[in-house]
């Protein structure tokens, strides 16, 4: 059950709510920054960061200048609300380790709970196949145009690829902050070069070239969809909501908005700043050209511009990118694959241990992904065109649907951010389903 105000804990003699805390102290109350926000942040920053760098410019700068304009204004008031709404949902519960999955049953039912776990699975388990797959092409490619190697058999080039990313995860969080804090700055360092070092090459003769009203709002419209994809961090934010709560108590809600904005400030600075140099670089011919040759902007860019350094920094970020993505979508991965167990079985009441229920989904995670990069399907845009709505409805507009009818999120009605993020979240499955039409 989620809270009943005689189970608050109680702040001056007087039992408040976590969303009645934040709402009456949190303008007040400004949570001192620690390192532990730093390991969070970095987390949150590394599990979308792979996604924008690899799907996002190409989709992105097709459209030309103006539709960027207009994606970089809104994505990051987007990414920060739709994701504190997902918080927000999590911090409610009593229990402190209570995850989404577990927090869906609770409000809204066994079967409505079922149902919304099997949604929040399906919108990251794609993911963690896609960068299966990315990753063990990147490698394979560096390994045999860059490095003059022999190539792999595949199935054992993916078996330690998959296995080594899957044993940092295992190791546990300690790890896991350890490695991702090393993979992740140095991406940033690697980002930051990148838009400086393309400035000579931009074209901005494109900002002249206004696009008529109906391209325009059809490239706003469809590149929205792919700025929800490519700046979502939702498989990591139920985790941090449940370490917040234990960490900071009724101040939980508070510090996860305090993290997740400065996460979406990064995100927005440095992969739109990427989207941005890129854009200018090529010029939207551009761009339609490296769809066309079906590969990521770096190695076309690469390419066009002839820098023999960019073929070993293009695969680089691409391998640094695709690591910290796949840790931070393994956590909602197999938190949604453990809720499924959990929530259709009735597990959690101690009838089946939850330890080997985490280890069968990671198994089943570990050995379907090594799979997937065998196989090497050609089928990453439609996967990524699939898992858009559904991140859209889960991180957009079931948060905005719960706090519209949960009475312990009373306080959060009200705010125009929420009429905000429906209506983003509406535009992004819509704008998914226009592009599927034929």
């Amino acid at each position: 059950m989620s809270w009943s105000r005689e189970e608050f804990p109680t702040e001056g003699g007087t039992a408040v709510t976590p969303a009645e805390f934040e709402m009456r102290r949190g303008k007040e109350e400004k949570p001192k920054w620690s390192r532990f926000d730093t390991s969070w942040l970095i987390s949150l920053f590394g599990t979308a960061v792979g996604a924008g760098i690899l799907f996002l410019p190409i989709n992105a700068g097709e459209g030309g200048v103006y539709p960027l304009i207009v994606a970089t204004i809104l994505i990051g008031p987007m990414t920060y609300f739709a994701h504190r709404g997902l918080s927000r949902m999590v911090v409610a519960v009593r229990e402190p380790t209570s995850d989404i999955t577990e927090v869906s049953r609770q409000y809204f039912g066994r079967g409505a709970g079922i149902f919304i776990t099997v949604v929040y699975f399906l919108s990251i388990y794609p993911i963690i196949l896609i960068y299966a797959v990315s990753i063990t092409n990147t490698v394979d490619s560096l390994m045999v145009n860059q490095l003059g190697m022999e190539p792999w058999p595949r199935w054992l080039l993916s078996l330690i690829l998959v296995l080594a990313m899957s044993a940092v995860m295992i190791a546990g969080p300690k790890l896991v902050s350890i490695v991702t804090g090393w993979i992740v700055y140095p991406l940033i360092a690697a980002l930051a070069f990148l838009i400086i070092w393309l400035i000579p090459y931009w074209q901005l003769d494109s900002f002249g070239e206004m696009p008529a009203f109906g391209d325009f709002v059809s490239s706003v419209w469809l590149v929205i969809p792919v700025l929800v994809f490519s700046f979502s961090f939702a498989a990591a934010t139920s985790q941090l909501t449940v370490s917040l709560k234990d960490r900071y108590k009724l101040r939980a809600g508070m510090k996860a908005a305090q993290i997740i904005k400065w996460t979406a400030v990064i995100l927005t600075i440095f992969t739109m700043g990427f989207v941005w140099s890129a854009a200018l670089a090529l010029g939207p011919e551009g761009m339609q050209e490296a769809r066309a040759a079906n590969l990521p902007v770096v190695s076309y860019l690469a390419n066009q511009l002839d820098q023999p350094f960019l073929q070993i920094l293009g695969p680089a970020i691409s391998i640094v990118a695709i690591a910290s993505s796949f840790f931070g979508h393994w956590l909602g991965g197999i938190e949604g694959g453990v809720g499924i167990i959990n929530n259709t079985f009735g597990t959690k009441d101690g009838s089946l241990n939850q330890k080997y229920i985490r280890y069968g989904v990671i198994g089943f995670v570990v050995l379907t992904a090594w799979i997937a990069a065998i196989l090497n399907p050609s089928v990453l845009s439609l996967i990524e065109s699939l898992s858009g709505p559904i991140i859209a409805m889960v991180l957009y507009l079931l948060p905005m649907y719960a706090i519209h009818k949960v009475k312990v999120l009373e306080p959060y009605r009200g705010l125009a951010s929420n009429i905000f993020v429906t209506i983003a979240g509406l535009v992004a499955v819509s704008g998914i389903i226009y592009g599927l039409l034929p």
